[in-house]
Protein backbone atom coordinates (compact mmCIF):
# COMPACT_ATOMS: atom_id res chain seq x y z
CA UNK A 1 0.00 0.00 0.00
CA UNK A 2 1.02 3.22 -1.18
CA UNK A 3 2.09 5.26 2.40
CA UNK A 4 0.25 8.72 2.62
CA UNK A 5 3.35 11.19 2.26
CA UNK A 6 3.81 9.46 -0.92
CA UNK A 7 0.72 9.61 -2.45
CA UNK A 8 0.61 11.76 -5.25
CA UNK A 9 -3.05 12.63 -4.72
CA UNK A 10 -2.86 12.92 -0.95
CA UNK A 11 -0.09 15.28 -1.65
CA UNK A 12 -2.43 16.91 -4.04
CA UNK A 13 -5.19 17.43 -1.71
CA UNK A 14 -2.72 18.99 0.90
CA UNK A 15 -2.07 21.28 -2.06
CA UNK A 16 -5.42 22.05 -1.94
CA UNK A 17 -5.67 22.37 1.43
CA UNK A 18 -3.32 24.95 1.53
CA UNK A 19 -3.89 27.36 -0.90
CA UNK A 20 -8.27 27.37 -0.24
CA UNK A 21 -6.51 28.21 3.64
CA UNK A 22 -4.32 30.99 2.04
CA UNK A 23 -5.63 34.46 2.56
CA UNK A 24 -5.31 35.24 -1.13
CA UNK A 25 -7.44 32.07 -2.90
CA UNK A 26 -10.04 33.72 -5.25
CA UNK A 27 -13.04 32.54 -6.77
CA UNK A 28 -11.17 31.08 -9.65
CA UNK A 29 -9.77 28.78 -7.45
CA UNK A 30 -12.30 27.37 -5.49
CA UNK A 31 -14.29 26.21 -8.91
CA UNK A 32 -10.61 24.90 -9.94
CA UNK A 33 -11.07 22.98 -6.67
CA UNK A 34 -14.46 21.82 -7.15
CA UNK A 35 -13.66 20.46 -10.64
CA UNK A 36 -10.78 19.02 -9.52
CA UNK A 37 -13.54 16.93 -6.78
CA UNK A 38 -15.31 15.74 -9.83
CA UNK A 39 -12.13 13.88 -11.81
CA UNK A 40 -11.79 11.14 -9.52
CA UNK A 41 -13.79 9.26 -6.42
CA UNK A 42 -10.48 9.19 -4.91
CA UNK A 43 -9.78 13.18 -5.28
CA UNK A 44 -13.08 13.77 -2.25
CA UNK A 45 -11.55 10.87 -0.11
CA UNK A 46 -8.36 12.38 0.19
CA UNK A 47 -9.42 15.52 0.72
CA UNK A 48 -11.69 14.45 3.85
CA UNK A 49 -8.64 12.58 4.89
CA UNK A 50 -5.78 15.76 4.48
CA UNK A 51 -9.08 18.16 6.18
CA UNK A 52 -9.62 15.94 9.28
CA UNK A 53 -5.81 15.44 9.67
CA UNK A 54 -5.69 19.14 9.21
CA UNK A 55 -8.35 19.64 11.50
CA UNK A 56 -6.61 18.28 14.61
CA UNK A 57 -3.16 20.10 14.39
CA UNK A 58 -5.73 23.25 14.29
CA UNK A 59 -7.13 21.87 18.21
CA UNK A 60 -3.28 21.38 18.96
CA UNK A 61 -2.12 24.51 17.78
CA UNK A 62 -3.11 27.52 20.63
CA UNK A 63 -1.86 24.86 23.50
CA UNK A 64 1.29 24.38 21.39
CA UNK A 65 1.91 28.27 20.91
CA UNK A 66 1.51 29.04 24.69
CA UNK A 67 3.72 26.27 25.56
CA UNK A 68 6.37 27.55 22.91
CA UNK A 69 7.38 23.70 22.50
CA UNK A 70 7.66 22.24 19.00
CA UNK A 71 6.96 18.36 20.34
CA UNK A 72 3.93 18.99 21.84
CA UNK A 73 2.61 19.55 18.14
CA UNK A 74 4.51 17.40 16.55
CA UNK A 75 1.73 14.35 16.71
CA UNK A 76 -0.77 16.84 15.00
CA UNK A 77 1.94 18.05 12.41
CA UNK A 78 3.16 14.52 11.47
CA UNK A 79 -0.54 13.51 10.65
CA UNK A 80 -0.35 16.30 7.94
CA UNK A 81 2.04 14.07 6.42
CA UNK A 82 0.36 11.31 7.35
CA UNK A 83 2.76 9.08 9.72
CA UNK A 84 2.01 6.96 11.70
CA UNK A 85 1.22 7.57 15.63
CA UNK A 86 3.83 5.17 17.18
CA UNK A 87 6.49 6.69 14.99
CA UNK A 88 5.58 10.17 16.23
CA UNK A 89 5.60 8.73 19.56
CA UNK A 90 8.99 7.47 18.93
CA UNK A 91 10.38 10.90 18.02
CA UNK A 92 9.54 12.51 21.40
CA UNK A 93 12.19 10.96 23.10
CA UNK A 94 10.28 11.53 26.89
CA UNK A 95 13.24 9.57 28.02
CA UNK A 96 16.22 10.64 26.58
CA UNK A 97 18.42 11.90 29.38
CA UNK A 98 19.57 14.87 27.30
CA UNK A 99 17.39 17.05 24.99
CA UNK A 100 18.08 20.37 23.25
CA UNK A 101 15.09 22.74 21.80
CA UNK A 102 14.89 24.21 18.67
CA UNK A 103 17.24 26.25 17.84
CA UNK A 104 19.08 25.62 20.77
CA UNK A 105 22.94 24.54 21.60
CA UNK A 106 23.83 23.19 24.50
CA UNK A 107 27.12 22.50 26.44
CA UNK A 108 27.08 19.27 28.72
CA UNK A 109 29.92 17.88 31.22
CA UNK A 110 29.16 13.98 31.49
CA UNK A 111 30.69 12.16 34.70
CA UNK A 112 33.49 11.03 33.12
CA UNK A 113 34.66 14.62 32.47
CA UNK A 114 33.68 14.30 28.40
CA UNK A 115 32.40 17.31 26.97
CA UNK A 116 28.51 17.34 24.36
CA UNK A 117 27.64 19.74 22.39
CA UNK A 118 23.90 19.22 21.34
CA UNK A 119 23.13 21.04 18.44
CA UNK A 120 19.01 22.06 17.87
CA UNK A 121 16.37 19.72 18.31
CA UNK A 122 18.55 16.78 19.60
CA UNK A 123 18.38 14.34 22.08
CA UNK A 124 21.00 11.97 23.86
CA UNK A 125 20.95 9.45 26.23
CA UNK A 126 24.29 7.98 28.53
CA UNK A 127 24.89 4.73 29.97
CA UNK A 128 28.02 4.41 32.19
CA UNK A 129 29.23 1.57 34.25
CA UNK A 130 32.66 0.13 35.57
CA UNK A 131 33.52 -1.42 32.00
CA UNK A 132 31.90 0.92 29.25
CA UNK A 133 30.99 4.41 28.27
CA UNK A 134 28.07 4.31 25.59
CA UNK A 135 25.45 7.42 24.46
CA UNK A 136 22.77 7.02 22.21
CA UNK A 137 22.08 9.86 19.49
CA UNK A 138 18.19 9.42 19.19
CA UNK A 139 18.20 12.78 17.05
CA UNK A 140 20.04 15.07 16.29
CA UNK A 141 23.84 16.55 16.21
CA UNK A 142 26.44 16.24 18.74
CA UNK A 143 30.02 17.25 18.59
CA UNK A 144 31.74 14.91 21.59
CA UNK A 145 35.46 16.22 23.13
CA UNK A 146 35.96 12.59 24.74
CA UNK A 147 37.96 12.62 28.15
CA UNK A 148 40.61 9.96 28.46
CA UNK A 149 40.02 6.66 29.96
CA UNK A 150 41.91 3.79 29.26
CA UNK A 151 39.88 1.25 30.76
CA UNK A 152 36.64 2.31 29.42
CA UNK A 153 35.98 3.21 26.00
CA UNK A 154 33.69 5.73 24.54
CA UNK A 155 31.14 4.53 21.71
CA UNK A 156 28.08 6.73 20.19
CA UNK A 157 25.04 5.02 19.37
CA UNK A 158 23.37 6.40 16.33
CA UNK A 159 21.18 4.59 13.90
CA UNK A 160 22.14 1.20 13.12
CA UNK A 161 25.73 1.78 14.05
CA UNK A 162 28.38 2.77 16.62
CA UNK A 163 31.38 5.27 16.86
CA UNK A 164 34.15 4.35 19.61
CA UNK A 165 36.22 6.96 20.13
CA UNK A 166 40.14 6.32 19.90
CA UNK A 167 40.89 8.79 22.09
CA UNK A 168 39.52 12.11 19.95
CA UNK A 169 37.05 14.96 19.14
CA UNK A 170 34.21 14.35 16.34
CA UNK A 171 31.23 15.12 15.52
CA UNK A 172 27.56 12.80 14.92
CA UNK A 173 24.86 13.74 12.86
CA UNK A 174 21.46 11.80 12.61
CA UNK A 175 19.16 13.34 9.33
CA UNK A 176 16.87 11.37 7.97
CA UNK A 177 18.38 7.89 8.36
CA UNK A 178 21.43 9.18 7.45
CA UNK A 179 24.62 9.49 10.11
CA UNK A 180 26.86 11.61 9.55
CA UNK A 181 30.52 11.05 11.17
CA UNK A 182 33.03 13.90 11.24
CA UNK A 183 36.65 13.60 13.06
CA UNK A 184 39.03 16.90 13.95
CA UNK A 185 41.14 15.10 16.50
CA UNK A 186 43.10 11.74 16.44
CA UNK A 187 40.38 9.13 14.82
CA UNK A 188 37.52 6.94 15.77
CA UNK A 189 36.08 3.61 14.91
CA UNK A 190 32.90 3.33 12.71
CA UNK A 191 30.59 -0.02 12.73
CA UNK A 192 27.88 1.03 10.33
CA UNK A 193 25.78 -1.94 11.16
CA UNK A 194 26.11 -4.72 13.69
CA UNK A 195 28.27 -7.32 12.38
CA UNK A 196 29.99 -5.35 9.86
CA UNK A 197 34.02 -4.59 9.89
CA UNK A 198 35.02 -1.47 11.68
CA UNK A 199 36.25 1.39 9.99
CA UNK A 200 39.19 3.80 10.77
CA UNK A 201 38.07 7.21 10.21
CA UNK A 202 41.26 10.32 11.20
CA UNK A 203 40.88 13.57 11.71
CA UNK A 204 40.04 15.21 8.73
CA UNK A 205 38.31 12.48 7.62
CA UNK A 206 34.36 11.89 7.30
CA UNK A 207 31.91 8.78 7.11
CA UNK A 208 28.36 8.43 5.95
CA UNK A 209 26.14 5.18 6.73
CA UNK A 210 22.67 4.32 7.04
CA UNK A 211 19.97 1.60 5.80
CA UNK A 212 22.10 0.46 3.12
CA UNK A 213 25.59 0.19 4.67
CA UNK A 214 28.33 2.82 4.99
CA UNK A 215 30.31 4.64 2.40
CA UNK A 216 33.84 5.09 2.18
CA UNK A 217 35.79 7.96 4.26
CA UNK A 218 36.28 11.47 2.62
CA UNK A 219 37.99 14.31 3.27
CA UNK A 220 35.48 17.12 4.66
CA UNK A 221 35.33 20.85 5.21
CA UNK A 222 35.89 21.76 8.86
CA UNK A 223 34.49 25.08 8.47
CA UNK A 224 31.14 24.31 6.97
CA UNK A 225 30.78 20.73 8.68
CA UNK A 226 31.15 22.72 12.00
CA UNK A 227 29.46 25.90 11.39
CA UNK A 228 26.40 25.30 13.10
CA UNK A 229 28.57 25.61 16.12
CA UNK A 230 28.32 29.07 15.51
CA UNK A 231 24.93 29.14 14.75
CA UNK A 232 25.41 29.10 11.08
CA UNK A 233 24.79 26.44 8.40
CA UNK A 234 26.72 26.21 5.85
CA UNK A 235 26.36 23.77 2.49
CA UNK A 236 28.48 23.50 -0.40
CA UNK A 237 26.34 21.78 -3.21
CA UNK A 238 24.17 20.36 -1.10
CA UNK A 239 20.64 18.72 -2.67
CA UNK A 240 18.24 20.99 -1.71
CA UNK A 241 15.56 18.18 0.09
CA UNK A 242 18.72 18.00 2.36
CA UNK A 243 19.01 21.52 2.85
CA UNK A 244 15.47 21.61 3.63
CA UNK A 245 15.64 19.07 6.29
CA UNK A 246 18.81 20.81 8.07
CA UNK A 247 16.02 24.12 8.71
CA UNK A 248 13.63 22.19 9.93
CA UNK A 249 15.75 21.33 12.66
CA UNK A 250 15.87 25.29 13.63
CA UNK A 251 11.72 25.69 12.86
CA UNK A 252 8.98 24.83 14.44
CA UNK A 253 6.64 24.57 12.22
CA UNK A 254 7.22 21.56 9.27
CA UNK A 255 8.53 22.33 6.04
CA UNK A 256 7.13 19.97 2.86
CA UNK A 257 8.62 19.52 -0.32
CA UNK A 258 5.65 19.15 -2.60
CA UNK A 259 7.63 18.74 -6.15
CA UNK A 260 10.48 16.41 -5.11
CA UNK A 261 12.00 16.57 -8.65
CA UNK A 262 13.55 20.30 -7.17
CA UNK A 263 14.80 18.08 -4.35
CA UNK A 264 18.18 17.20 -6.10
CA UNK A 265 19.17 20.91 -6.72
CA UNK A 266 22.66 21.59 -5.73
CA UNK A 267 22.67 24.53 -3.08
CA UNK A 268 25.43 26.65 -2.37
CA UNK A 269 24.98 28.81 0.24
CA UNK A 270 24.95 29.83 4.13
CA UNK A 271 22.20 31.04 6.97
CA UNK A 272 22.19 31.80 10.27
CA UNK A 273 20.08 29.91 12.07
CA UNK A 274 18.22 32.44 14.13
CA UNK A 275 15.83 32.63 11.31
CA UNK A 276 14.65 29.73 9.05
CA UNK A 277 12.20 31.73 6.83
CA UNK A 278 14.28 33.67 6.19
CA UNK A 279 16.63 31.17 4.74
CA UNK A 280 13.60 29.31 2.84
CA UNK A 281 12.93 33.09 1.08
CA UNK A 282 16.66 33.62 0.28
CA UNK A 283 16.24 30.13 -1.31
CA UNK A 284 13.28 30.86 -3.05
CA UNK A 285 14.68 33.88 -4.88
CA UNK A 286 17.37 32.10 -6.14
CA UNK A 287 16.37 28.36 -7.25
CA UNK A 288 13.32 28.05 -9.16
CA UNK A 289 10.96 27.18 -6.29
CA UNK A 290 8.27 28.88 -4.63
CA UNK A 291 6.77 28.90 -0.93
CA UNK A 292 3.36 28.74 0.03
CA UNK A 293 2.68 29.34 4.06
CA UNK A 294 -0.60 27.90 5.85
CA UNK A 295 -1.48 28.98 8.73
CA UNK A 296 1.33 30.76 9.50
CA UNK A 297 2.70 27.89 10.51
CA UNK A 298 3.78 24.58 7.90
CA UNK A 299 5.56 26.02 5.08
CA UNK A 300 5.23 23.95 1.37
CA UNK A 301 8.11 24.41 -1.07
CA UNK A 302 6.79 23.80 -4.89
CA UNK A 303 8.32 23.75 -8.10
CA UNK A 304 7.99 27.35 -9.92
Amino acid sequence: MTHPAQDPVYLVALEWLARLNDEDAAEQDRRAFARWLDEDPAHPAAYARAQALWNRFELVRPAARRMQRRRAVLGALAALAAVPALYVLSRQHFLADYRSGVGERRRIVLADGSAVELGSDSALSVSFDAGRRHVTLHRGQAYFQVAADAARRFSVQAGDGVTTALGTQFDVKLLDGIVTVSVTEHAVAVRPRPGAAAVTVAAGWQMQYGESGGAAPVRFDQAATLAWRQDRLVFNDVPLATVLAELQRYQRGPIFLMDAGVGALPVTAAFHVSDPQEALRGLAETFPIRLRVVAGYATLVYAR
